[in-house]
């Protein structure tokens, strides 16, 4: 019987895999790694698990036919490589899925997709209706578009917010290394770690910087694990099959006990960048973090940024640490005028459209218990 059940008896998980495990050290595509690959997926899926794969390796695969020996660091060819490797990428997952009747369908997403509510809506809906018609998605961000304002800056981060978008019940992060480690597994000393059940089990663990072709690491992983709330595996390539059985390979992050955020709550949190700053006083601070209130004009000290009614802003506490963040129902240029005073007073001397919140409540999300 398999060890982690929770893995094994998944009805629907995303399954992202690495730049580093999907091409040659030349940086070409490696069709012998993307047939094992889809091997594995193919066969999990055959047993009636849905599966939604997040892909790296566009602009790795771009670098060969563009003559390239490693990933350049300007944005600009960066995006080319994107543009020529993303094609060659899918063409090879389709031919490869094909060996089993499997029709595979490509979502490439930017970080501006999931911070605009619309769009992350509308790219939830998608794979939804894939899953729906027995599509296999294929889910990369969107290179040849991106900037470095608004990407995701890796595919762990995408993979943990397209479990939340899809509500998978694991996510398996395919990697170079087999597990985490205390330390580089390269150096006598390192200990692996087999489960990771909150910041205590992380406590000695050092965690190291990407590779040569892939922009994540260790950190984007753990981060990864931590915004999933759900089960984790990390693990290399090789091992893709033993993960998904549940067998113990890799190290197993469980989630955190408690409700389940939203799916609105987590688009919040994680999804999106505060396009501005509001500054909270101690008593504002309390309402909005410990008794979960919406926040009124009469906390609000200072505002910072240029931002419209409707964006999501940042709730500072009076250190300048983000305690909170919330969609804003005012522009940035409004709130002056409004600090300090009761939405009564608002009311009386400017309108009745001035007796509201600067966010309600039911936009807004903690993202630190411990701010006070």
């Amino acid at each position: 019987m398999s060890e982690r059940v929770e893995i094994a008896k998944a009805r629907r998980i995303v399954v992202k895999a690495g730049s580093s495990s999907l091409t040659t050290p030349q940086g070409t595509i490696d069709a012998n790694r993307i047939d094992a690959l889809v091997d594995v997926l193919a066969a999990r899926r055959a047993e009636g698990s849905e599966i939604v794969f997040v892909s790296s390796g566009a602009i790795a695969a771009g670098l060969g036919p563009l003559g390239l020996t490693r990933r350049p660091p300007d944005l600009a060819t960066q995006q080319a490589a994107a543009s020529v490797g993303q094609g060659l990428l899918f063409a090879r997952y389709t031919s490869s899925f094909a060996r089993y009747a499997l029709t595979v369908g490509q979502v490439l997403l930017t970080a501006d997709d999931m911070m605009r509510r619309s769009h992350h809506r509308n790219a939830q809906r998608t794979l939804g209706q894939l899953l729906a018609m027995g599509i296999l998605p294929i889910v990369n961000e969107n290179d040849t578009v991106a900037t470095d304002e608004i990407r995701f800056g890796d595919n762990d981060r995408l993979a943990a917010l397209v479990a939340h978008l899809i509500r998978a019940d694991a996510l398996v992060l395919l990697s170079d290394v087999d597990a985490l480690y205390t330390g580089d597994p390269r150096q006598p000393g390192a200990r692996r770690v087999d489960d990771v059940r909150g910041p205590g089990d992380l406590k000695d663990v050092k965690l190291g910087r990407s590779g040569r072709v892939g922009t994540g690491g260790m950190v984007t992983k753990v981060e990864a694990a931590r915004i999933a709330g759900i089960p984790v595996v990390l693990t290399n390539a090789a091992s893709a099959a033993h993960a998904l059985a549940g067998d113990r390979v890799g190290t197993l992050f469980h989630p955190a006990e408690g409700r389940r955020m939203s799916t609105r709550d987590l688009w919040l949190a994680h999804a999106t960048t505060g396009q501005g700053r509001v500054t909270l006083d101690a008593g504002a601070v309390e309402a909005v973090v410990r008794r979960r209130k919406s926040l009124l004009p009469a906390g609000v000290t200072s505002v910072d940024g240029d931002f419209a009614a409707g964006d999501p802003v940042d709730l500072c506490d009076t250190g300048g640490r983000v305690v909170a963040r919330g969609l804003v129902n005012y522009d940035a240029s409004e709130i002056p005028d409004l600090m300090g005073r009761s939405t009564r007073w608002l009311a009386r001397e400017l309108g009745a459209e001035y007796e509201r919140e600067i966010i309600h409540r039911d936009h807004l999300v903690v993202l630190h218990e411990g701010a006070l």
